[in-house]
């Protein structure tokens, strides 16, 4: 029998130790990492790649931030494809394959188009590519006639204002103001269409400074991918929408499927970074790197609605699995992301004291207006459902996407579930949670004399507690 007799270790049995500060503010601290070996993150923080925590609505909260949102796989190929596509078409200084109608449209398609987008304007196009003209929400929201051709409605080409390809942010805002316009299509010396400039987009650039976005000004987003061989298929539909990085969605992840598909998906995309996992060892770390991987999820069985140490028996504390982790990671110049355990924003700080570039997050964004759980009422409290993707309901919901077909009831009893559903309360706006998430880890960087992560990571002390010590760290002595 092999058995190591050191002591694991998880967040609520250490505390972090106060050092000497030459920080003034929380402002003065700077929270920014690497969520993998080239997508930089202005916070530490990612949205979990679960059907109860992150679609498009949730990604594009989360790049705004600063962060970054991973869009679960349990749905289609297309539907997944569709949510990346949401969230790159969402801001930029300039949309490069704007959305368009052809001139024989109806104002009831057009009307349809705009809203299954949530956009307000749509281009029309000739017969030869060429701008004809411009229709907006403006133009079709008192038209009766729903079957009328968008061209008794539209901005003629000749009417509109225009930008040449090149014009700058500053020059853009200034025709709009200028103009008193809210869509500057850029056209090129030959009348074709380059993209469009938006009043909106330009707002959106200017109130979220800090947001995530790739080198064309798109807000970036991940995509969750499975290990059968189907799923690079998946992987190409959710690249050629734009994903930016690639997770691989596995609880196991030190196995060979999940070793193989992360060589593949290096192979096909070698310039989307790819993110394996699950991992608990530095063993695991060096393998999976090995193969390509550019950051590693790092936890087994930590997660508030996972039940895999319980039914397996196999695990390790979360922050002793950082630890190991983060060194093999630190060694190999690779980002260790840490997965599961996070309950409040001190856990945020030990985890990324003990070595992690950024956490991920699933229940406590669960109950968020961005998350796609659904809302339910008990007690005259609201709730939102949460759900471990290796829950029962999960486990058959997967099954059905894989094959195409209800699974009989009589199944499901051949499902080993590892995972639980559950409720969390409703929080209101994710910006809200997460504010006060960074707030406290800002906190925890002036408490360790750091204005970076990779400053804590070098004044980090941790010193072990005991359950009295646990108690005293929490309200007590007094009614709330």
């Amino acid at each position: 029998m092999k058995l190591r007799t050191e002591l694991a270790l998880t967040f609520d049995d250490v505390l972090l130790v106060p050092r000497r500060s030459s920080i003034r503010s929380r402002r003065a601290v700077n929270t920014q990492t690497q969520f993998s070996r080239r997508i930089a993150l202005s916070i530490p923080i990612v949205s979990s790649n679960m059907d109860t925590v992150t679609e498009s609505a949730m990604a594009l909260a989360m790049a705004r931030l600063g962060g970054i949102g991973v869009i679960h796989r349990f749905m289609s190929v297309e539907r997944q494809a569709a949510e990346i596509e949401r969230v790159k078409r969402a801001e930029g200084f300039m949309v490069e394959h704007p959305l368009s109608v052809p001139a024989d449209a109806s104002v009831q398609q057009a009307r349809n188009i705009l809203a299954a987008h949530n956009i307000g304007g749509l281009l029309v196009r000739g017969n030869n590519g060429e701008v004809l003209g411009l229709v907006t929400t403006r133009d079709l929201l008192f038209e009766r006639d729903a079957d009328l051709p968008v061209t008794a409605v539209m901005t003629p080409r000749e009417q509109l204002v225009t930008l040449s390809p090149g014009t700058s942010l500053d020059a853009a805002r200034e025709t709009l103001h200028r103009h008193r316009v809210e869509k500057l299509p850029v056209v090129d010396g030959t009348g074709q269409l380059q993209g469009l400039v938006t009043a909106r987009d330009i707002i959106q650039i200017e109130q979220w400074p800090d947001a995530t976005k790739d080198d064309r000004g798109r807000l970036r987003v991940a995509a969750a991918v499975g290990v059968r061989p189907s799923d690079e298929d998946r992987a190409a539909a959710c690249v050629q929408a734009g994903a930016d990085a690639l997770v691989v969605d596995i609880a196991h992840g030190h196995a060979d499927t999940a070793i193989g598909m992360i060589r593949a998906l290096k192979a096909h995309f070698p310039e989307v970074d790819v993110i394996g996992g699950n991992v608990a060892t530095a063993e695991g770390v060096r393998d999976l790197v090995e193969v390509g991987a550019d950051a590693i999820k790092v936890g087994v069985g930590a997660g508030s609605i996972c039940i895999t140490r319980l039914v397996t028996g196999f695990g390790v504390p979360q922050l002793t699995a950082l630890d190991e982790c983060a060194a093999a990671g630190h060694a190999l110049n690779i980002p260790i992301i840490a997965d599961g355990g996070i309950r409040i924003a001190g856990d945020i700080t030990k985890a990324l004291a003990v070595g992690s570039s950024t956490v991920m997050l699933g229940s406590l964004l669960a109950g968020t207006d961005e998350s796609p759980g659904a809302a339910v009422i008990r007690k005259g409290r609201r709730y939102k459902v949460v759900r471990g993707m290796a829950s029962l309901s999960a486990n058959i919901n997967r099954q059905e996407i894989d094959q195409r077909r209800e699974i009989d009831p009589e199944d499901w009893e051949r499902v080993v579930p590892e995972g639980v559903e559950a409720m969390v309360p409703a929080r209101g706006p994710v910006h809200d949670v997460v504010h006060q998430l960074v707030g406290g880890l800002r906190s925890g960087l002036s408490y360790a004399g750091a204005a970076t992560i990779e400053e804590l990571w070098a004044n980090a002390e941790f010193i072990r507690i005991t359950a009295a010590g646990r108690h005293e760290s929490e309200v007590h002595d007094v009614t709330m």
